[in-house]
């Protein structure tokens, strides 16, 4: 075990406003941004806390974290006050309804400076709460259709965590996210640590993939052995697929290329990710092109 592991790091830059009571709670992670291809990670997590009644207990200070020329406060007016909003990395709790499984919730945005003392400040609450368990949710652009079922990889970083969720190892060497250094962060600190990963496909960059958050919250309930409601992100998910194909339809370069990454799909070749091998390849490529 690493040698600072079960040392709770420094928590001079979390702002706690209550101190909830959980039993070995599992914490999952999203940040908007760089590994949030079609807002699928933060949209999915978010469905998660509405859907778990999630309670903010902390979060984050931005003040050292942000380049606020790039990522930019908002002013917005409540109750007819001007207010300055902030980038927010909110920590909630929850006790999922009908079972004994308690939660941590981080939704943020990817900070551009001070990865290390992020991450620190992430890895003091979860040892400050005993978290058992890290899991980022993720999502990338690849070659995939959109009208078949969202491939999600499951990676773990630890030899324990991979047999007992049934993950892939993750060999992966080159450019990194927020994500990359908080596993890393964790392995240093004796925290096990997983990551889910959803493919969003490569002609839809910009539109936010329903379907690929829904993928990423059925595969999150299952490693929690937990259930969840699903039917509103099932609305939006087959909304979602109707229009895509509506304006695929209307160029017709899209619609061969959509045709054949559905043949390629249903032949089960390589690229398509039946086993995760090759969506391991795919992660490795969006995380190098992203540098």
């Amino acid at each position: 075990m690493p040698d600072d592991a079960g040392r709770a790091p420094a928590l001079e830059h979390v702002r706690w406003s209550s101190r909830p009571h959980l039993r070995a709670p599992v914490l999952l992670v999203a940040f908007e941004g760089w590994s949030d291809a079609g807002d699928a990670a933060s949209t999915g997590l978010g469905y998660l806390g509405d859907q778990w009644d999630a309670e903010p207990f902390a979060e984050i200070d931005p003040e050292i974290f942000y380049d606020f020329s790039s990522t930019r406060p908002r002013v917005e007016f409540d109750a007819g006050e001007r207010e300055i909003v902030w980038p927010a990395n909110v920590f909630s709790a929850i006790t999922v309804p009908g079972t004994s499984t308690d939660v941590v919730t981080l939704l943020g945005v990817e900070p551009q400076l001070r990865w290390r003392t992020f991450c620190d400040q992430i890895i003091g609450v979860a040892r400050a709460l005993d978290a058992r368990l890290v899991v980022t949710l993720g999502a990338l652009l690849a070659e995939v259709p959109h009208t078949r079922p969202v491939s999600v990889f499951g990676a773990g970083y630890d030899a324990d965590i991979i047999d007992e969720l049934d993950l892939l190892p993750s060999s992966y060497e080159g450019p990194t996210g927020i994500t990359g250094v908080l596993h890393h962060a964790c392995h240093s600190a004796g925290l096990r640590s997983a990551s889910l990963w959803a493919a969003v496909p490569t002609y839809v960059p910009a539109a936010p993939s329903p379907k690929a958050a829904l993928a990423l919250v059925e595969r999150a309930s299952r490693l929690l052995d937990v259930s969840v409601p699903t039917t509103e992100l099932e609305i939006a998910a087959t909304s979602y697929e109707r229009q895509v194909s509506e304006l695929v339809v209307d160029d017709e370069e899209t619609e061969d290329y959509v045709r054949q990454l559905e043949h390629r799909y249903d032949e089960g070749e390589e690229g398509l990710f039946d086993d995760g091998t090759s969506l391991v390849e795919e992660v490795e490529r969006f995380l190098r092109d992203q540098d």
